[in-house]
């Protein structure tokens, strides 16, 4: 192919349609990423649209864009023109009543994500780096045609930001909390106790006792072993998460029909139950079982039922628990959430690269994220001095 400035002048092709691109093309280049990720498969990113859960009724307008060479997929990323804020787990409302106080329209907006799944994992898929740069210059170049004020790529890799920041975007950071297997890996949970600061041992023991007590036992199903019922069960308790708080659920029940049709072996349920009934229910997600680290992502919960400390156990204590006996090196905890330290989830510096085409405010927003950027370095140096881990040379329980 022809090149322009030593770049492959690729032949760029926008996808509407989530399935009018071909799935295997997607995911092999997916799988030759240096970190992959479940929710980036085509499967997951289809039922999202097929499913109504992210299309254009919703305020997520996909536009995929991609690069060719020839044949051949050298660069691709999920594109979403969004008309509001919600479901990205980056806030950037006050940018957006910025733009409003002086008369500007923020929305419509391109955001390059995974819809309400604040997981960090490739955005930029590349066949190499120089794909990569050529991508994020396409993608730059399709919101100023399409007169877009700003592009904002969430939970990106290193390899995303990097080559965001040599495109001139801004770069920004939260926190996020997860948990990482010892090495050598723990052999029980009791192990990994051990590891833990004495009065975070204590409260971990008695928060699972406060569960026990209440009469609640927990199972765990994974992949084909999920029933319909199962998963009618999960989105009843999740629905109600939702609703609790005002809010309609952003997933409809189709599309996680579509996880069970598809990816089934992607998800592990843990089922609560009280006199043999279910009450209480987690769905983590799972990375597929051929990449190099296996990795668990804790992802939904739901109760139809109050009980003290349910909440720690479904979604940390016995999916900890789980990974341990299945020598997962990492589980992810999900966005924000400082009470997860206790549980040994420990902070983590997750990436985020932005571009406003309006130059004034471009301007605002880079000092307003040197400032924020500087905060979140202290708060990360604020967390690591409260670890939950035992210090260094301090005697585990009961070694003399």
């Amino acid at each position: 192919m022809r090149t322009v400035d030593g770049r492959l002048d690729y032949v760029i092709r926008v996808f509407e349609n989530p399935s009018a691109i071909d799935a295997a093309l997607w995911d092999g280049l997916l799988r030759s990423q240096p970190h992959s990720s479940p929710f980036m498969r085509h499967a997951y990113l289809n039922a999202l649209h097929q499913s109504h859960s992210a299309c254009a009724r919703t305020g997520w307008s996909p536009s995929f864009i991609t690069l060719w060479d020839g044949e051949t997929l050298a660069a691709a990323c999920a594109l979403y023109v969004k008309s509001h804020s919600y479901g990205e787990y980056v806030f950037d409302w006050a940018w957006a009543n910025a733009y409003q106080q002086h008369g500007l329209a923020y929305y419509p907006k391109a955001t390059v994500a995974v819809p309400f799944t604040p997981v960090p994992g490739p955005r930029l898929l590349a066949r190499d780096a120089h794909a990569r740069a050529a991508l994020v210059d396409a993608v730059v170049a399709w919101c100023e045609t399409k007169e877009l004020s700003s592009l904002h790529l969430l939970f990106g890799t290193d390899e995303d930001t990097i080559s965001c920041a040599q495109a001139g975007l801004m770069l920004r950071h939260t926190v996020q909390f997860h948990w990482t297997n010892a090495t050598p890996a723990y052999e029980s949970f009791d192990q990994f106790l051990a590891s833990m600061a004495q009065d975070k041992r204590k409260k971990i023991r008695q928060e699972r006792r406060k569960v026990r007590d209440a009469g609640v036992e927990f199972i765990h199903k994974q992949g084909s072993q999920m029933s319909g019922s199962d998963w009618d069960f999960f989105y009843r308790c999740y629905e109600r998460t939702y609703l609790e708080h005002g809010n309609a659920p952003y997933l409809s029940r189709d599309f996680f029909q579509r996880m069970q049709d598809t990816m089934p072996d992607n998800w592990l349920l843990f089922l609560g139950l009280r006199g043999g009934q279910p009450i209480a229910c987690s769905l983590i997600g799972l990375n597929d079982a051929n990449d190099l680290q296996r990795v668990a992502y804790g992802r939904y919960w739901g109760a139809l039922e109050r009980v003290d400390c349910l909440h720690f156990e479904a979604c940390y204590y016995q999916p900890l628990e789980w990974c341990i006996a299945n020598a997962y090196q990492r589980f992810e905890g999900g966005a924000q959430g400082e009470h997860k330290m206790a549980r040994a989830l420990l902070p983590i510096k997750t990436s985020s690269a932005h571009w406003l085409s309006h130059p004034a405010f471009a301007d605002a927003v880079a000092r307003f994220l040197e400032r924020e950027g500087a905060g979140v370095e202290n708060y990360l140096e604020q967390l690591e001095a409260r670890s939950p881990l035992r210090a260094p040379g301090q005697r585990a329980p009961g070694i003399l």
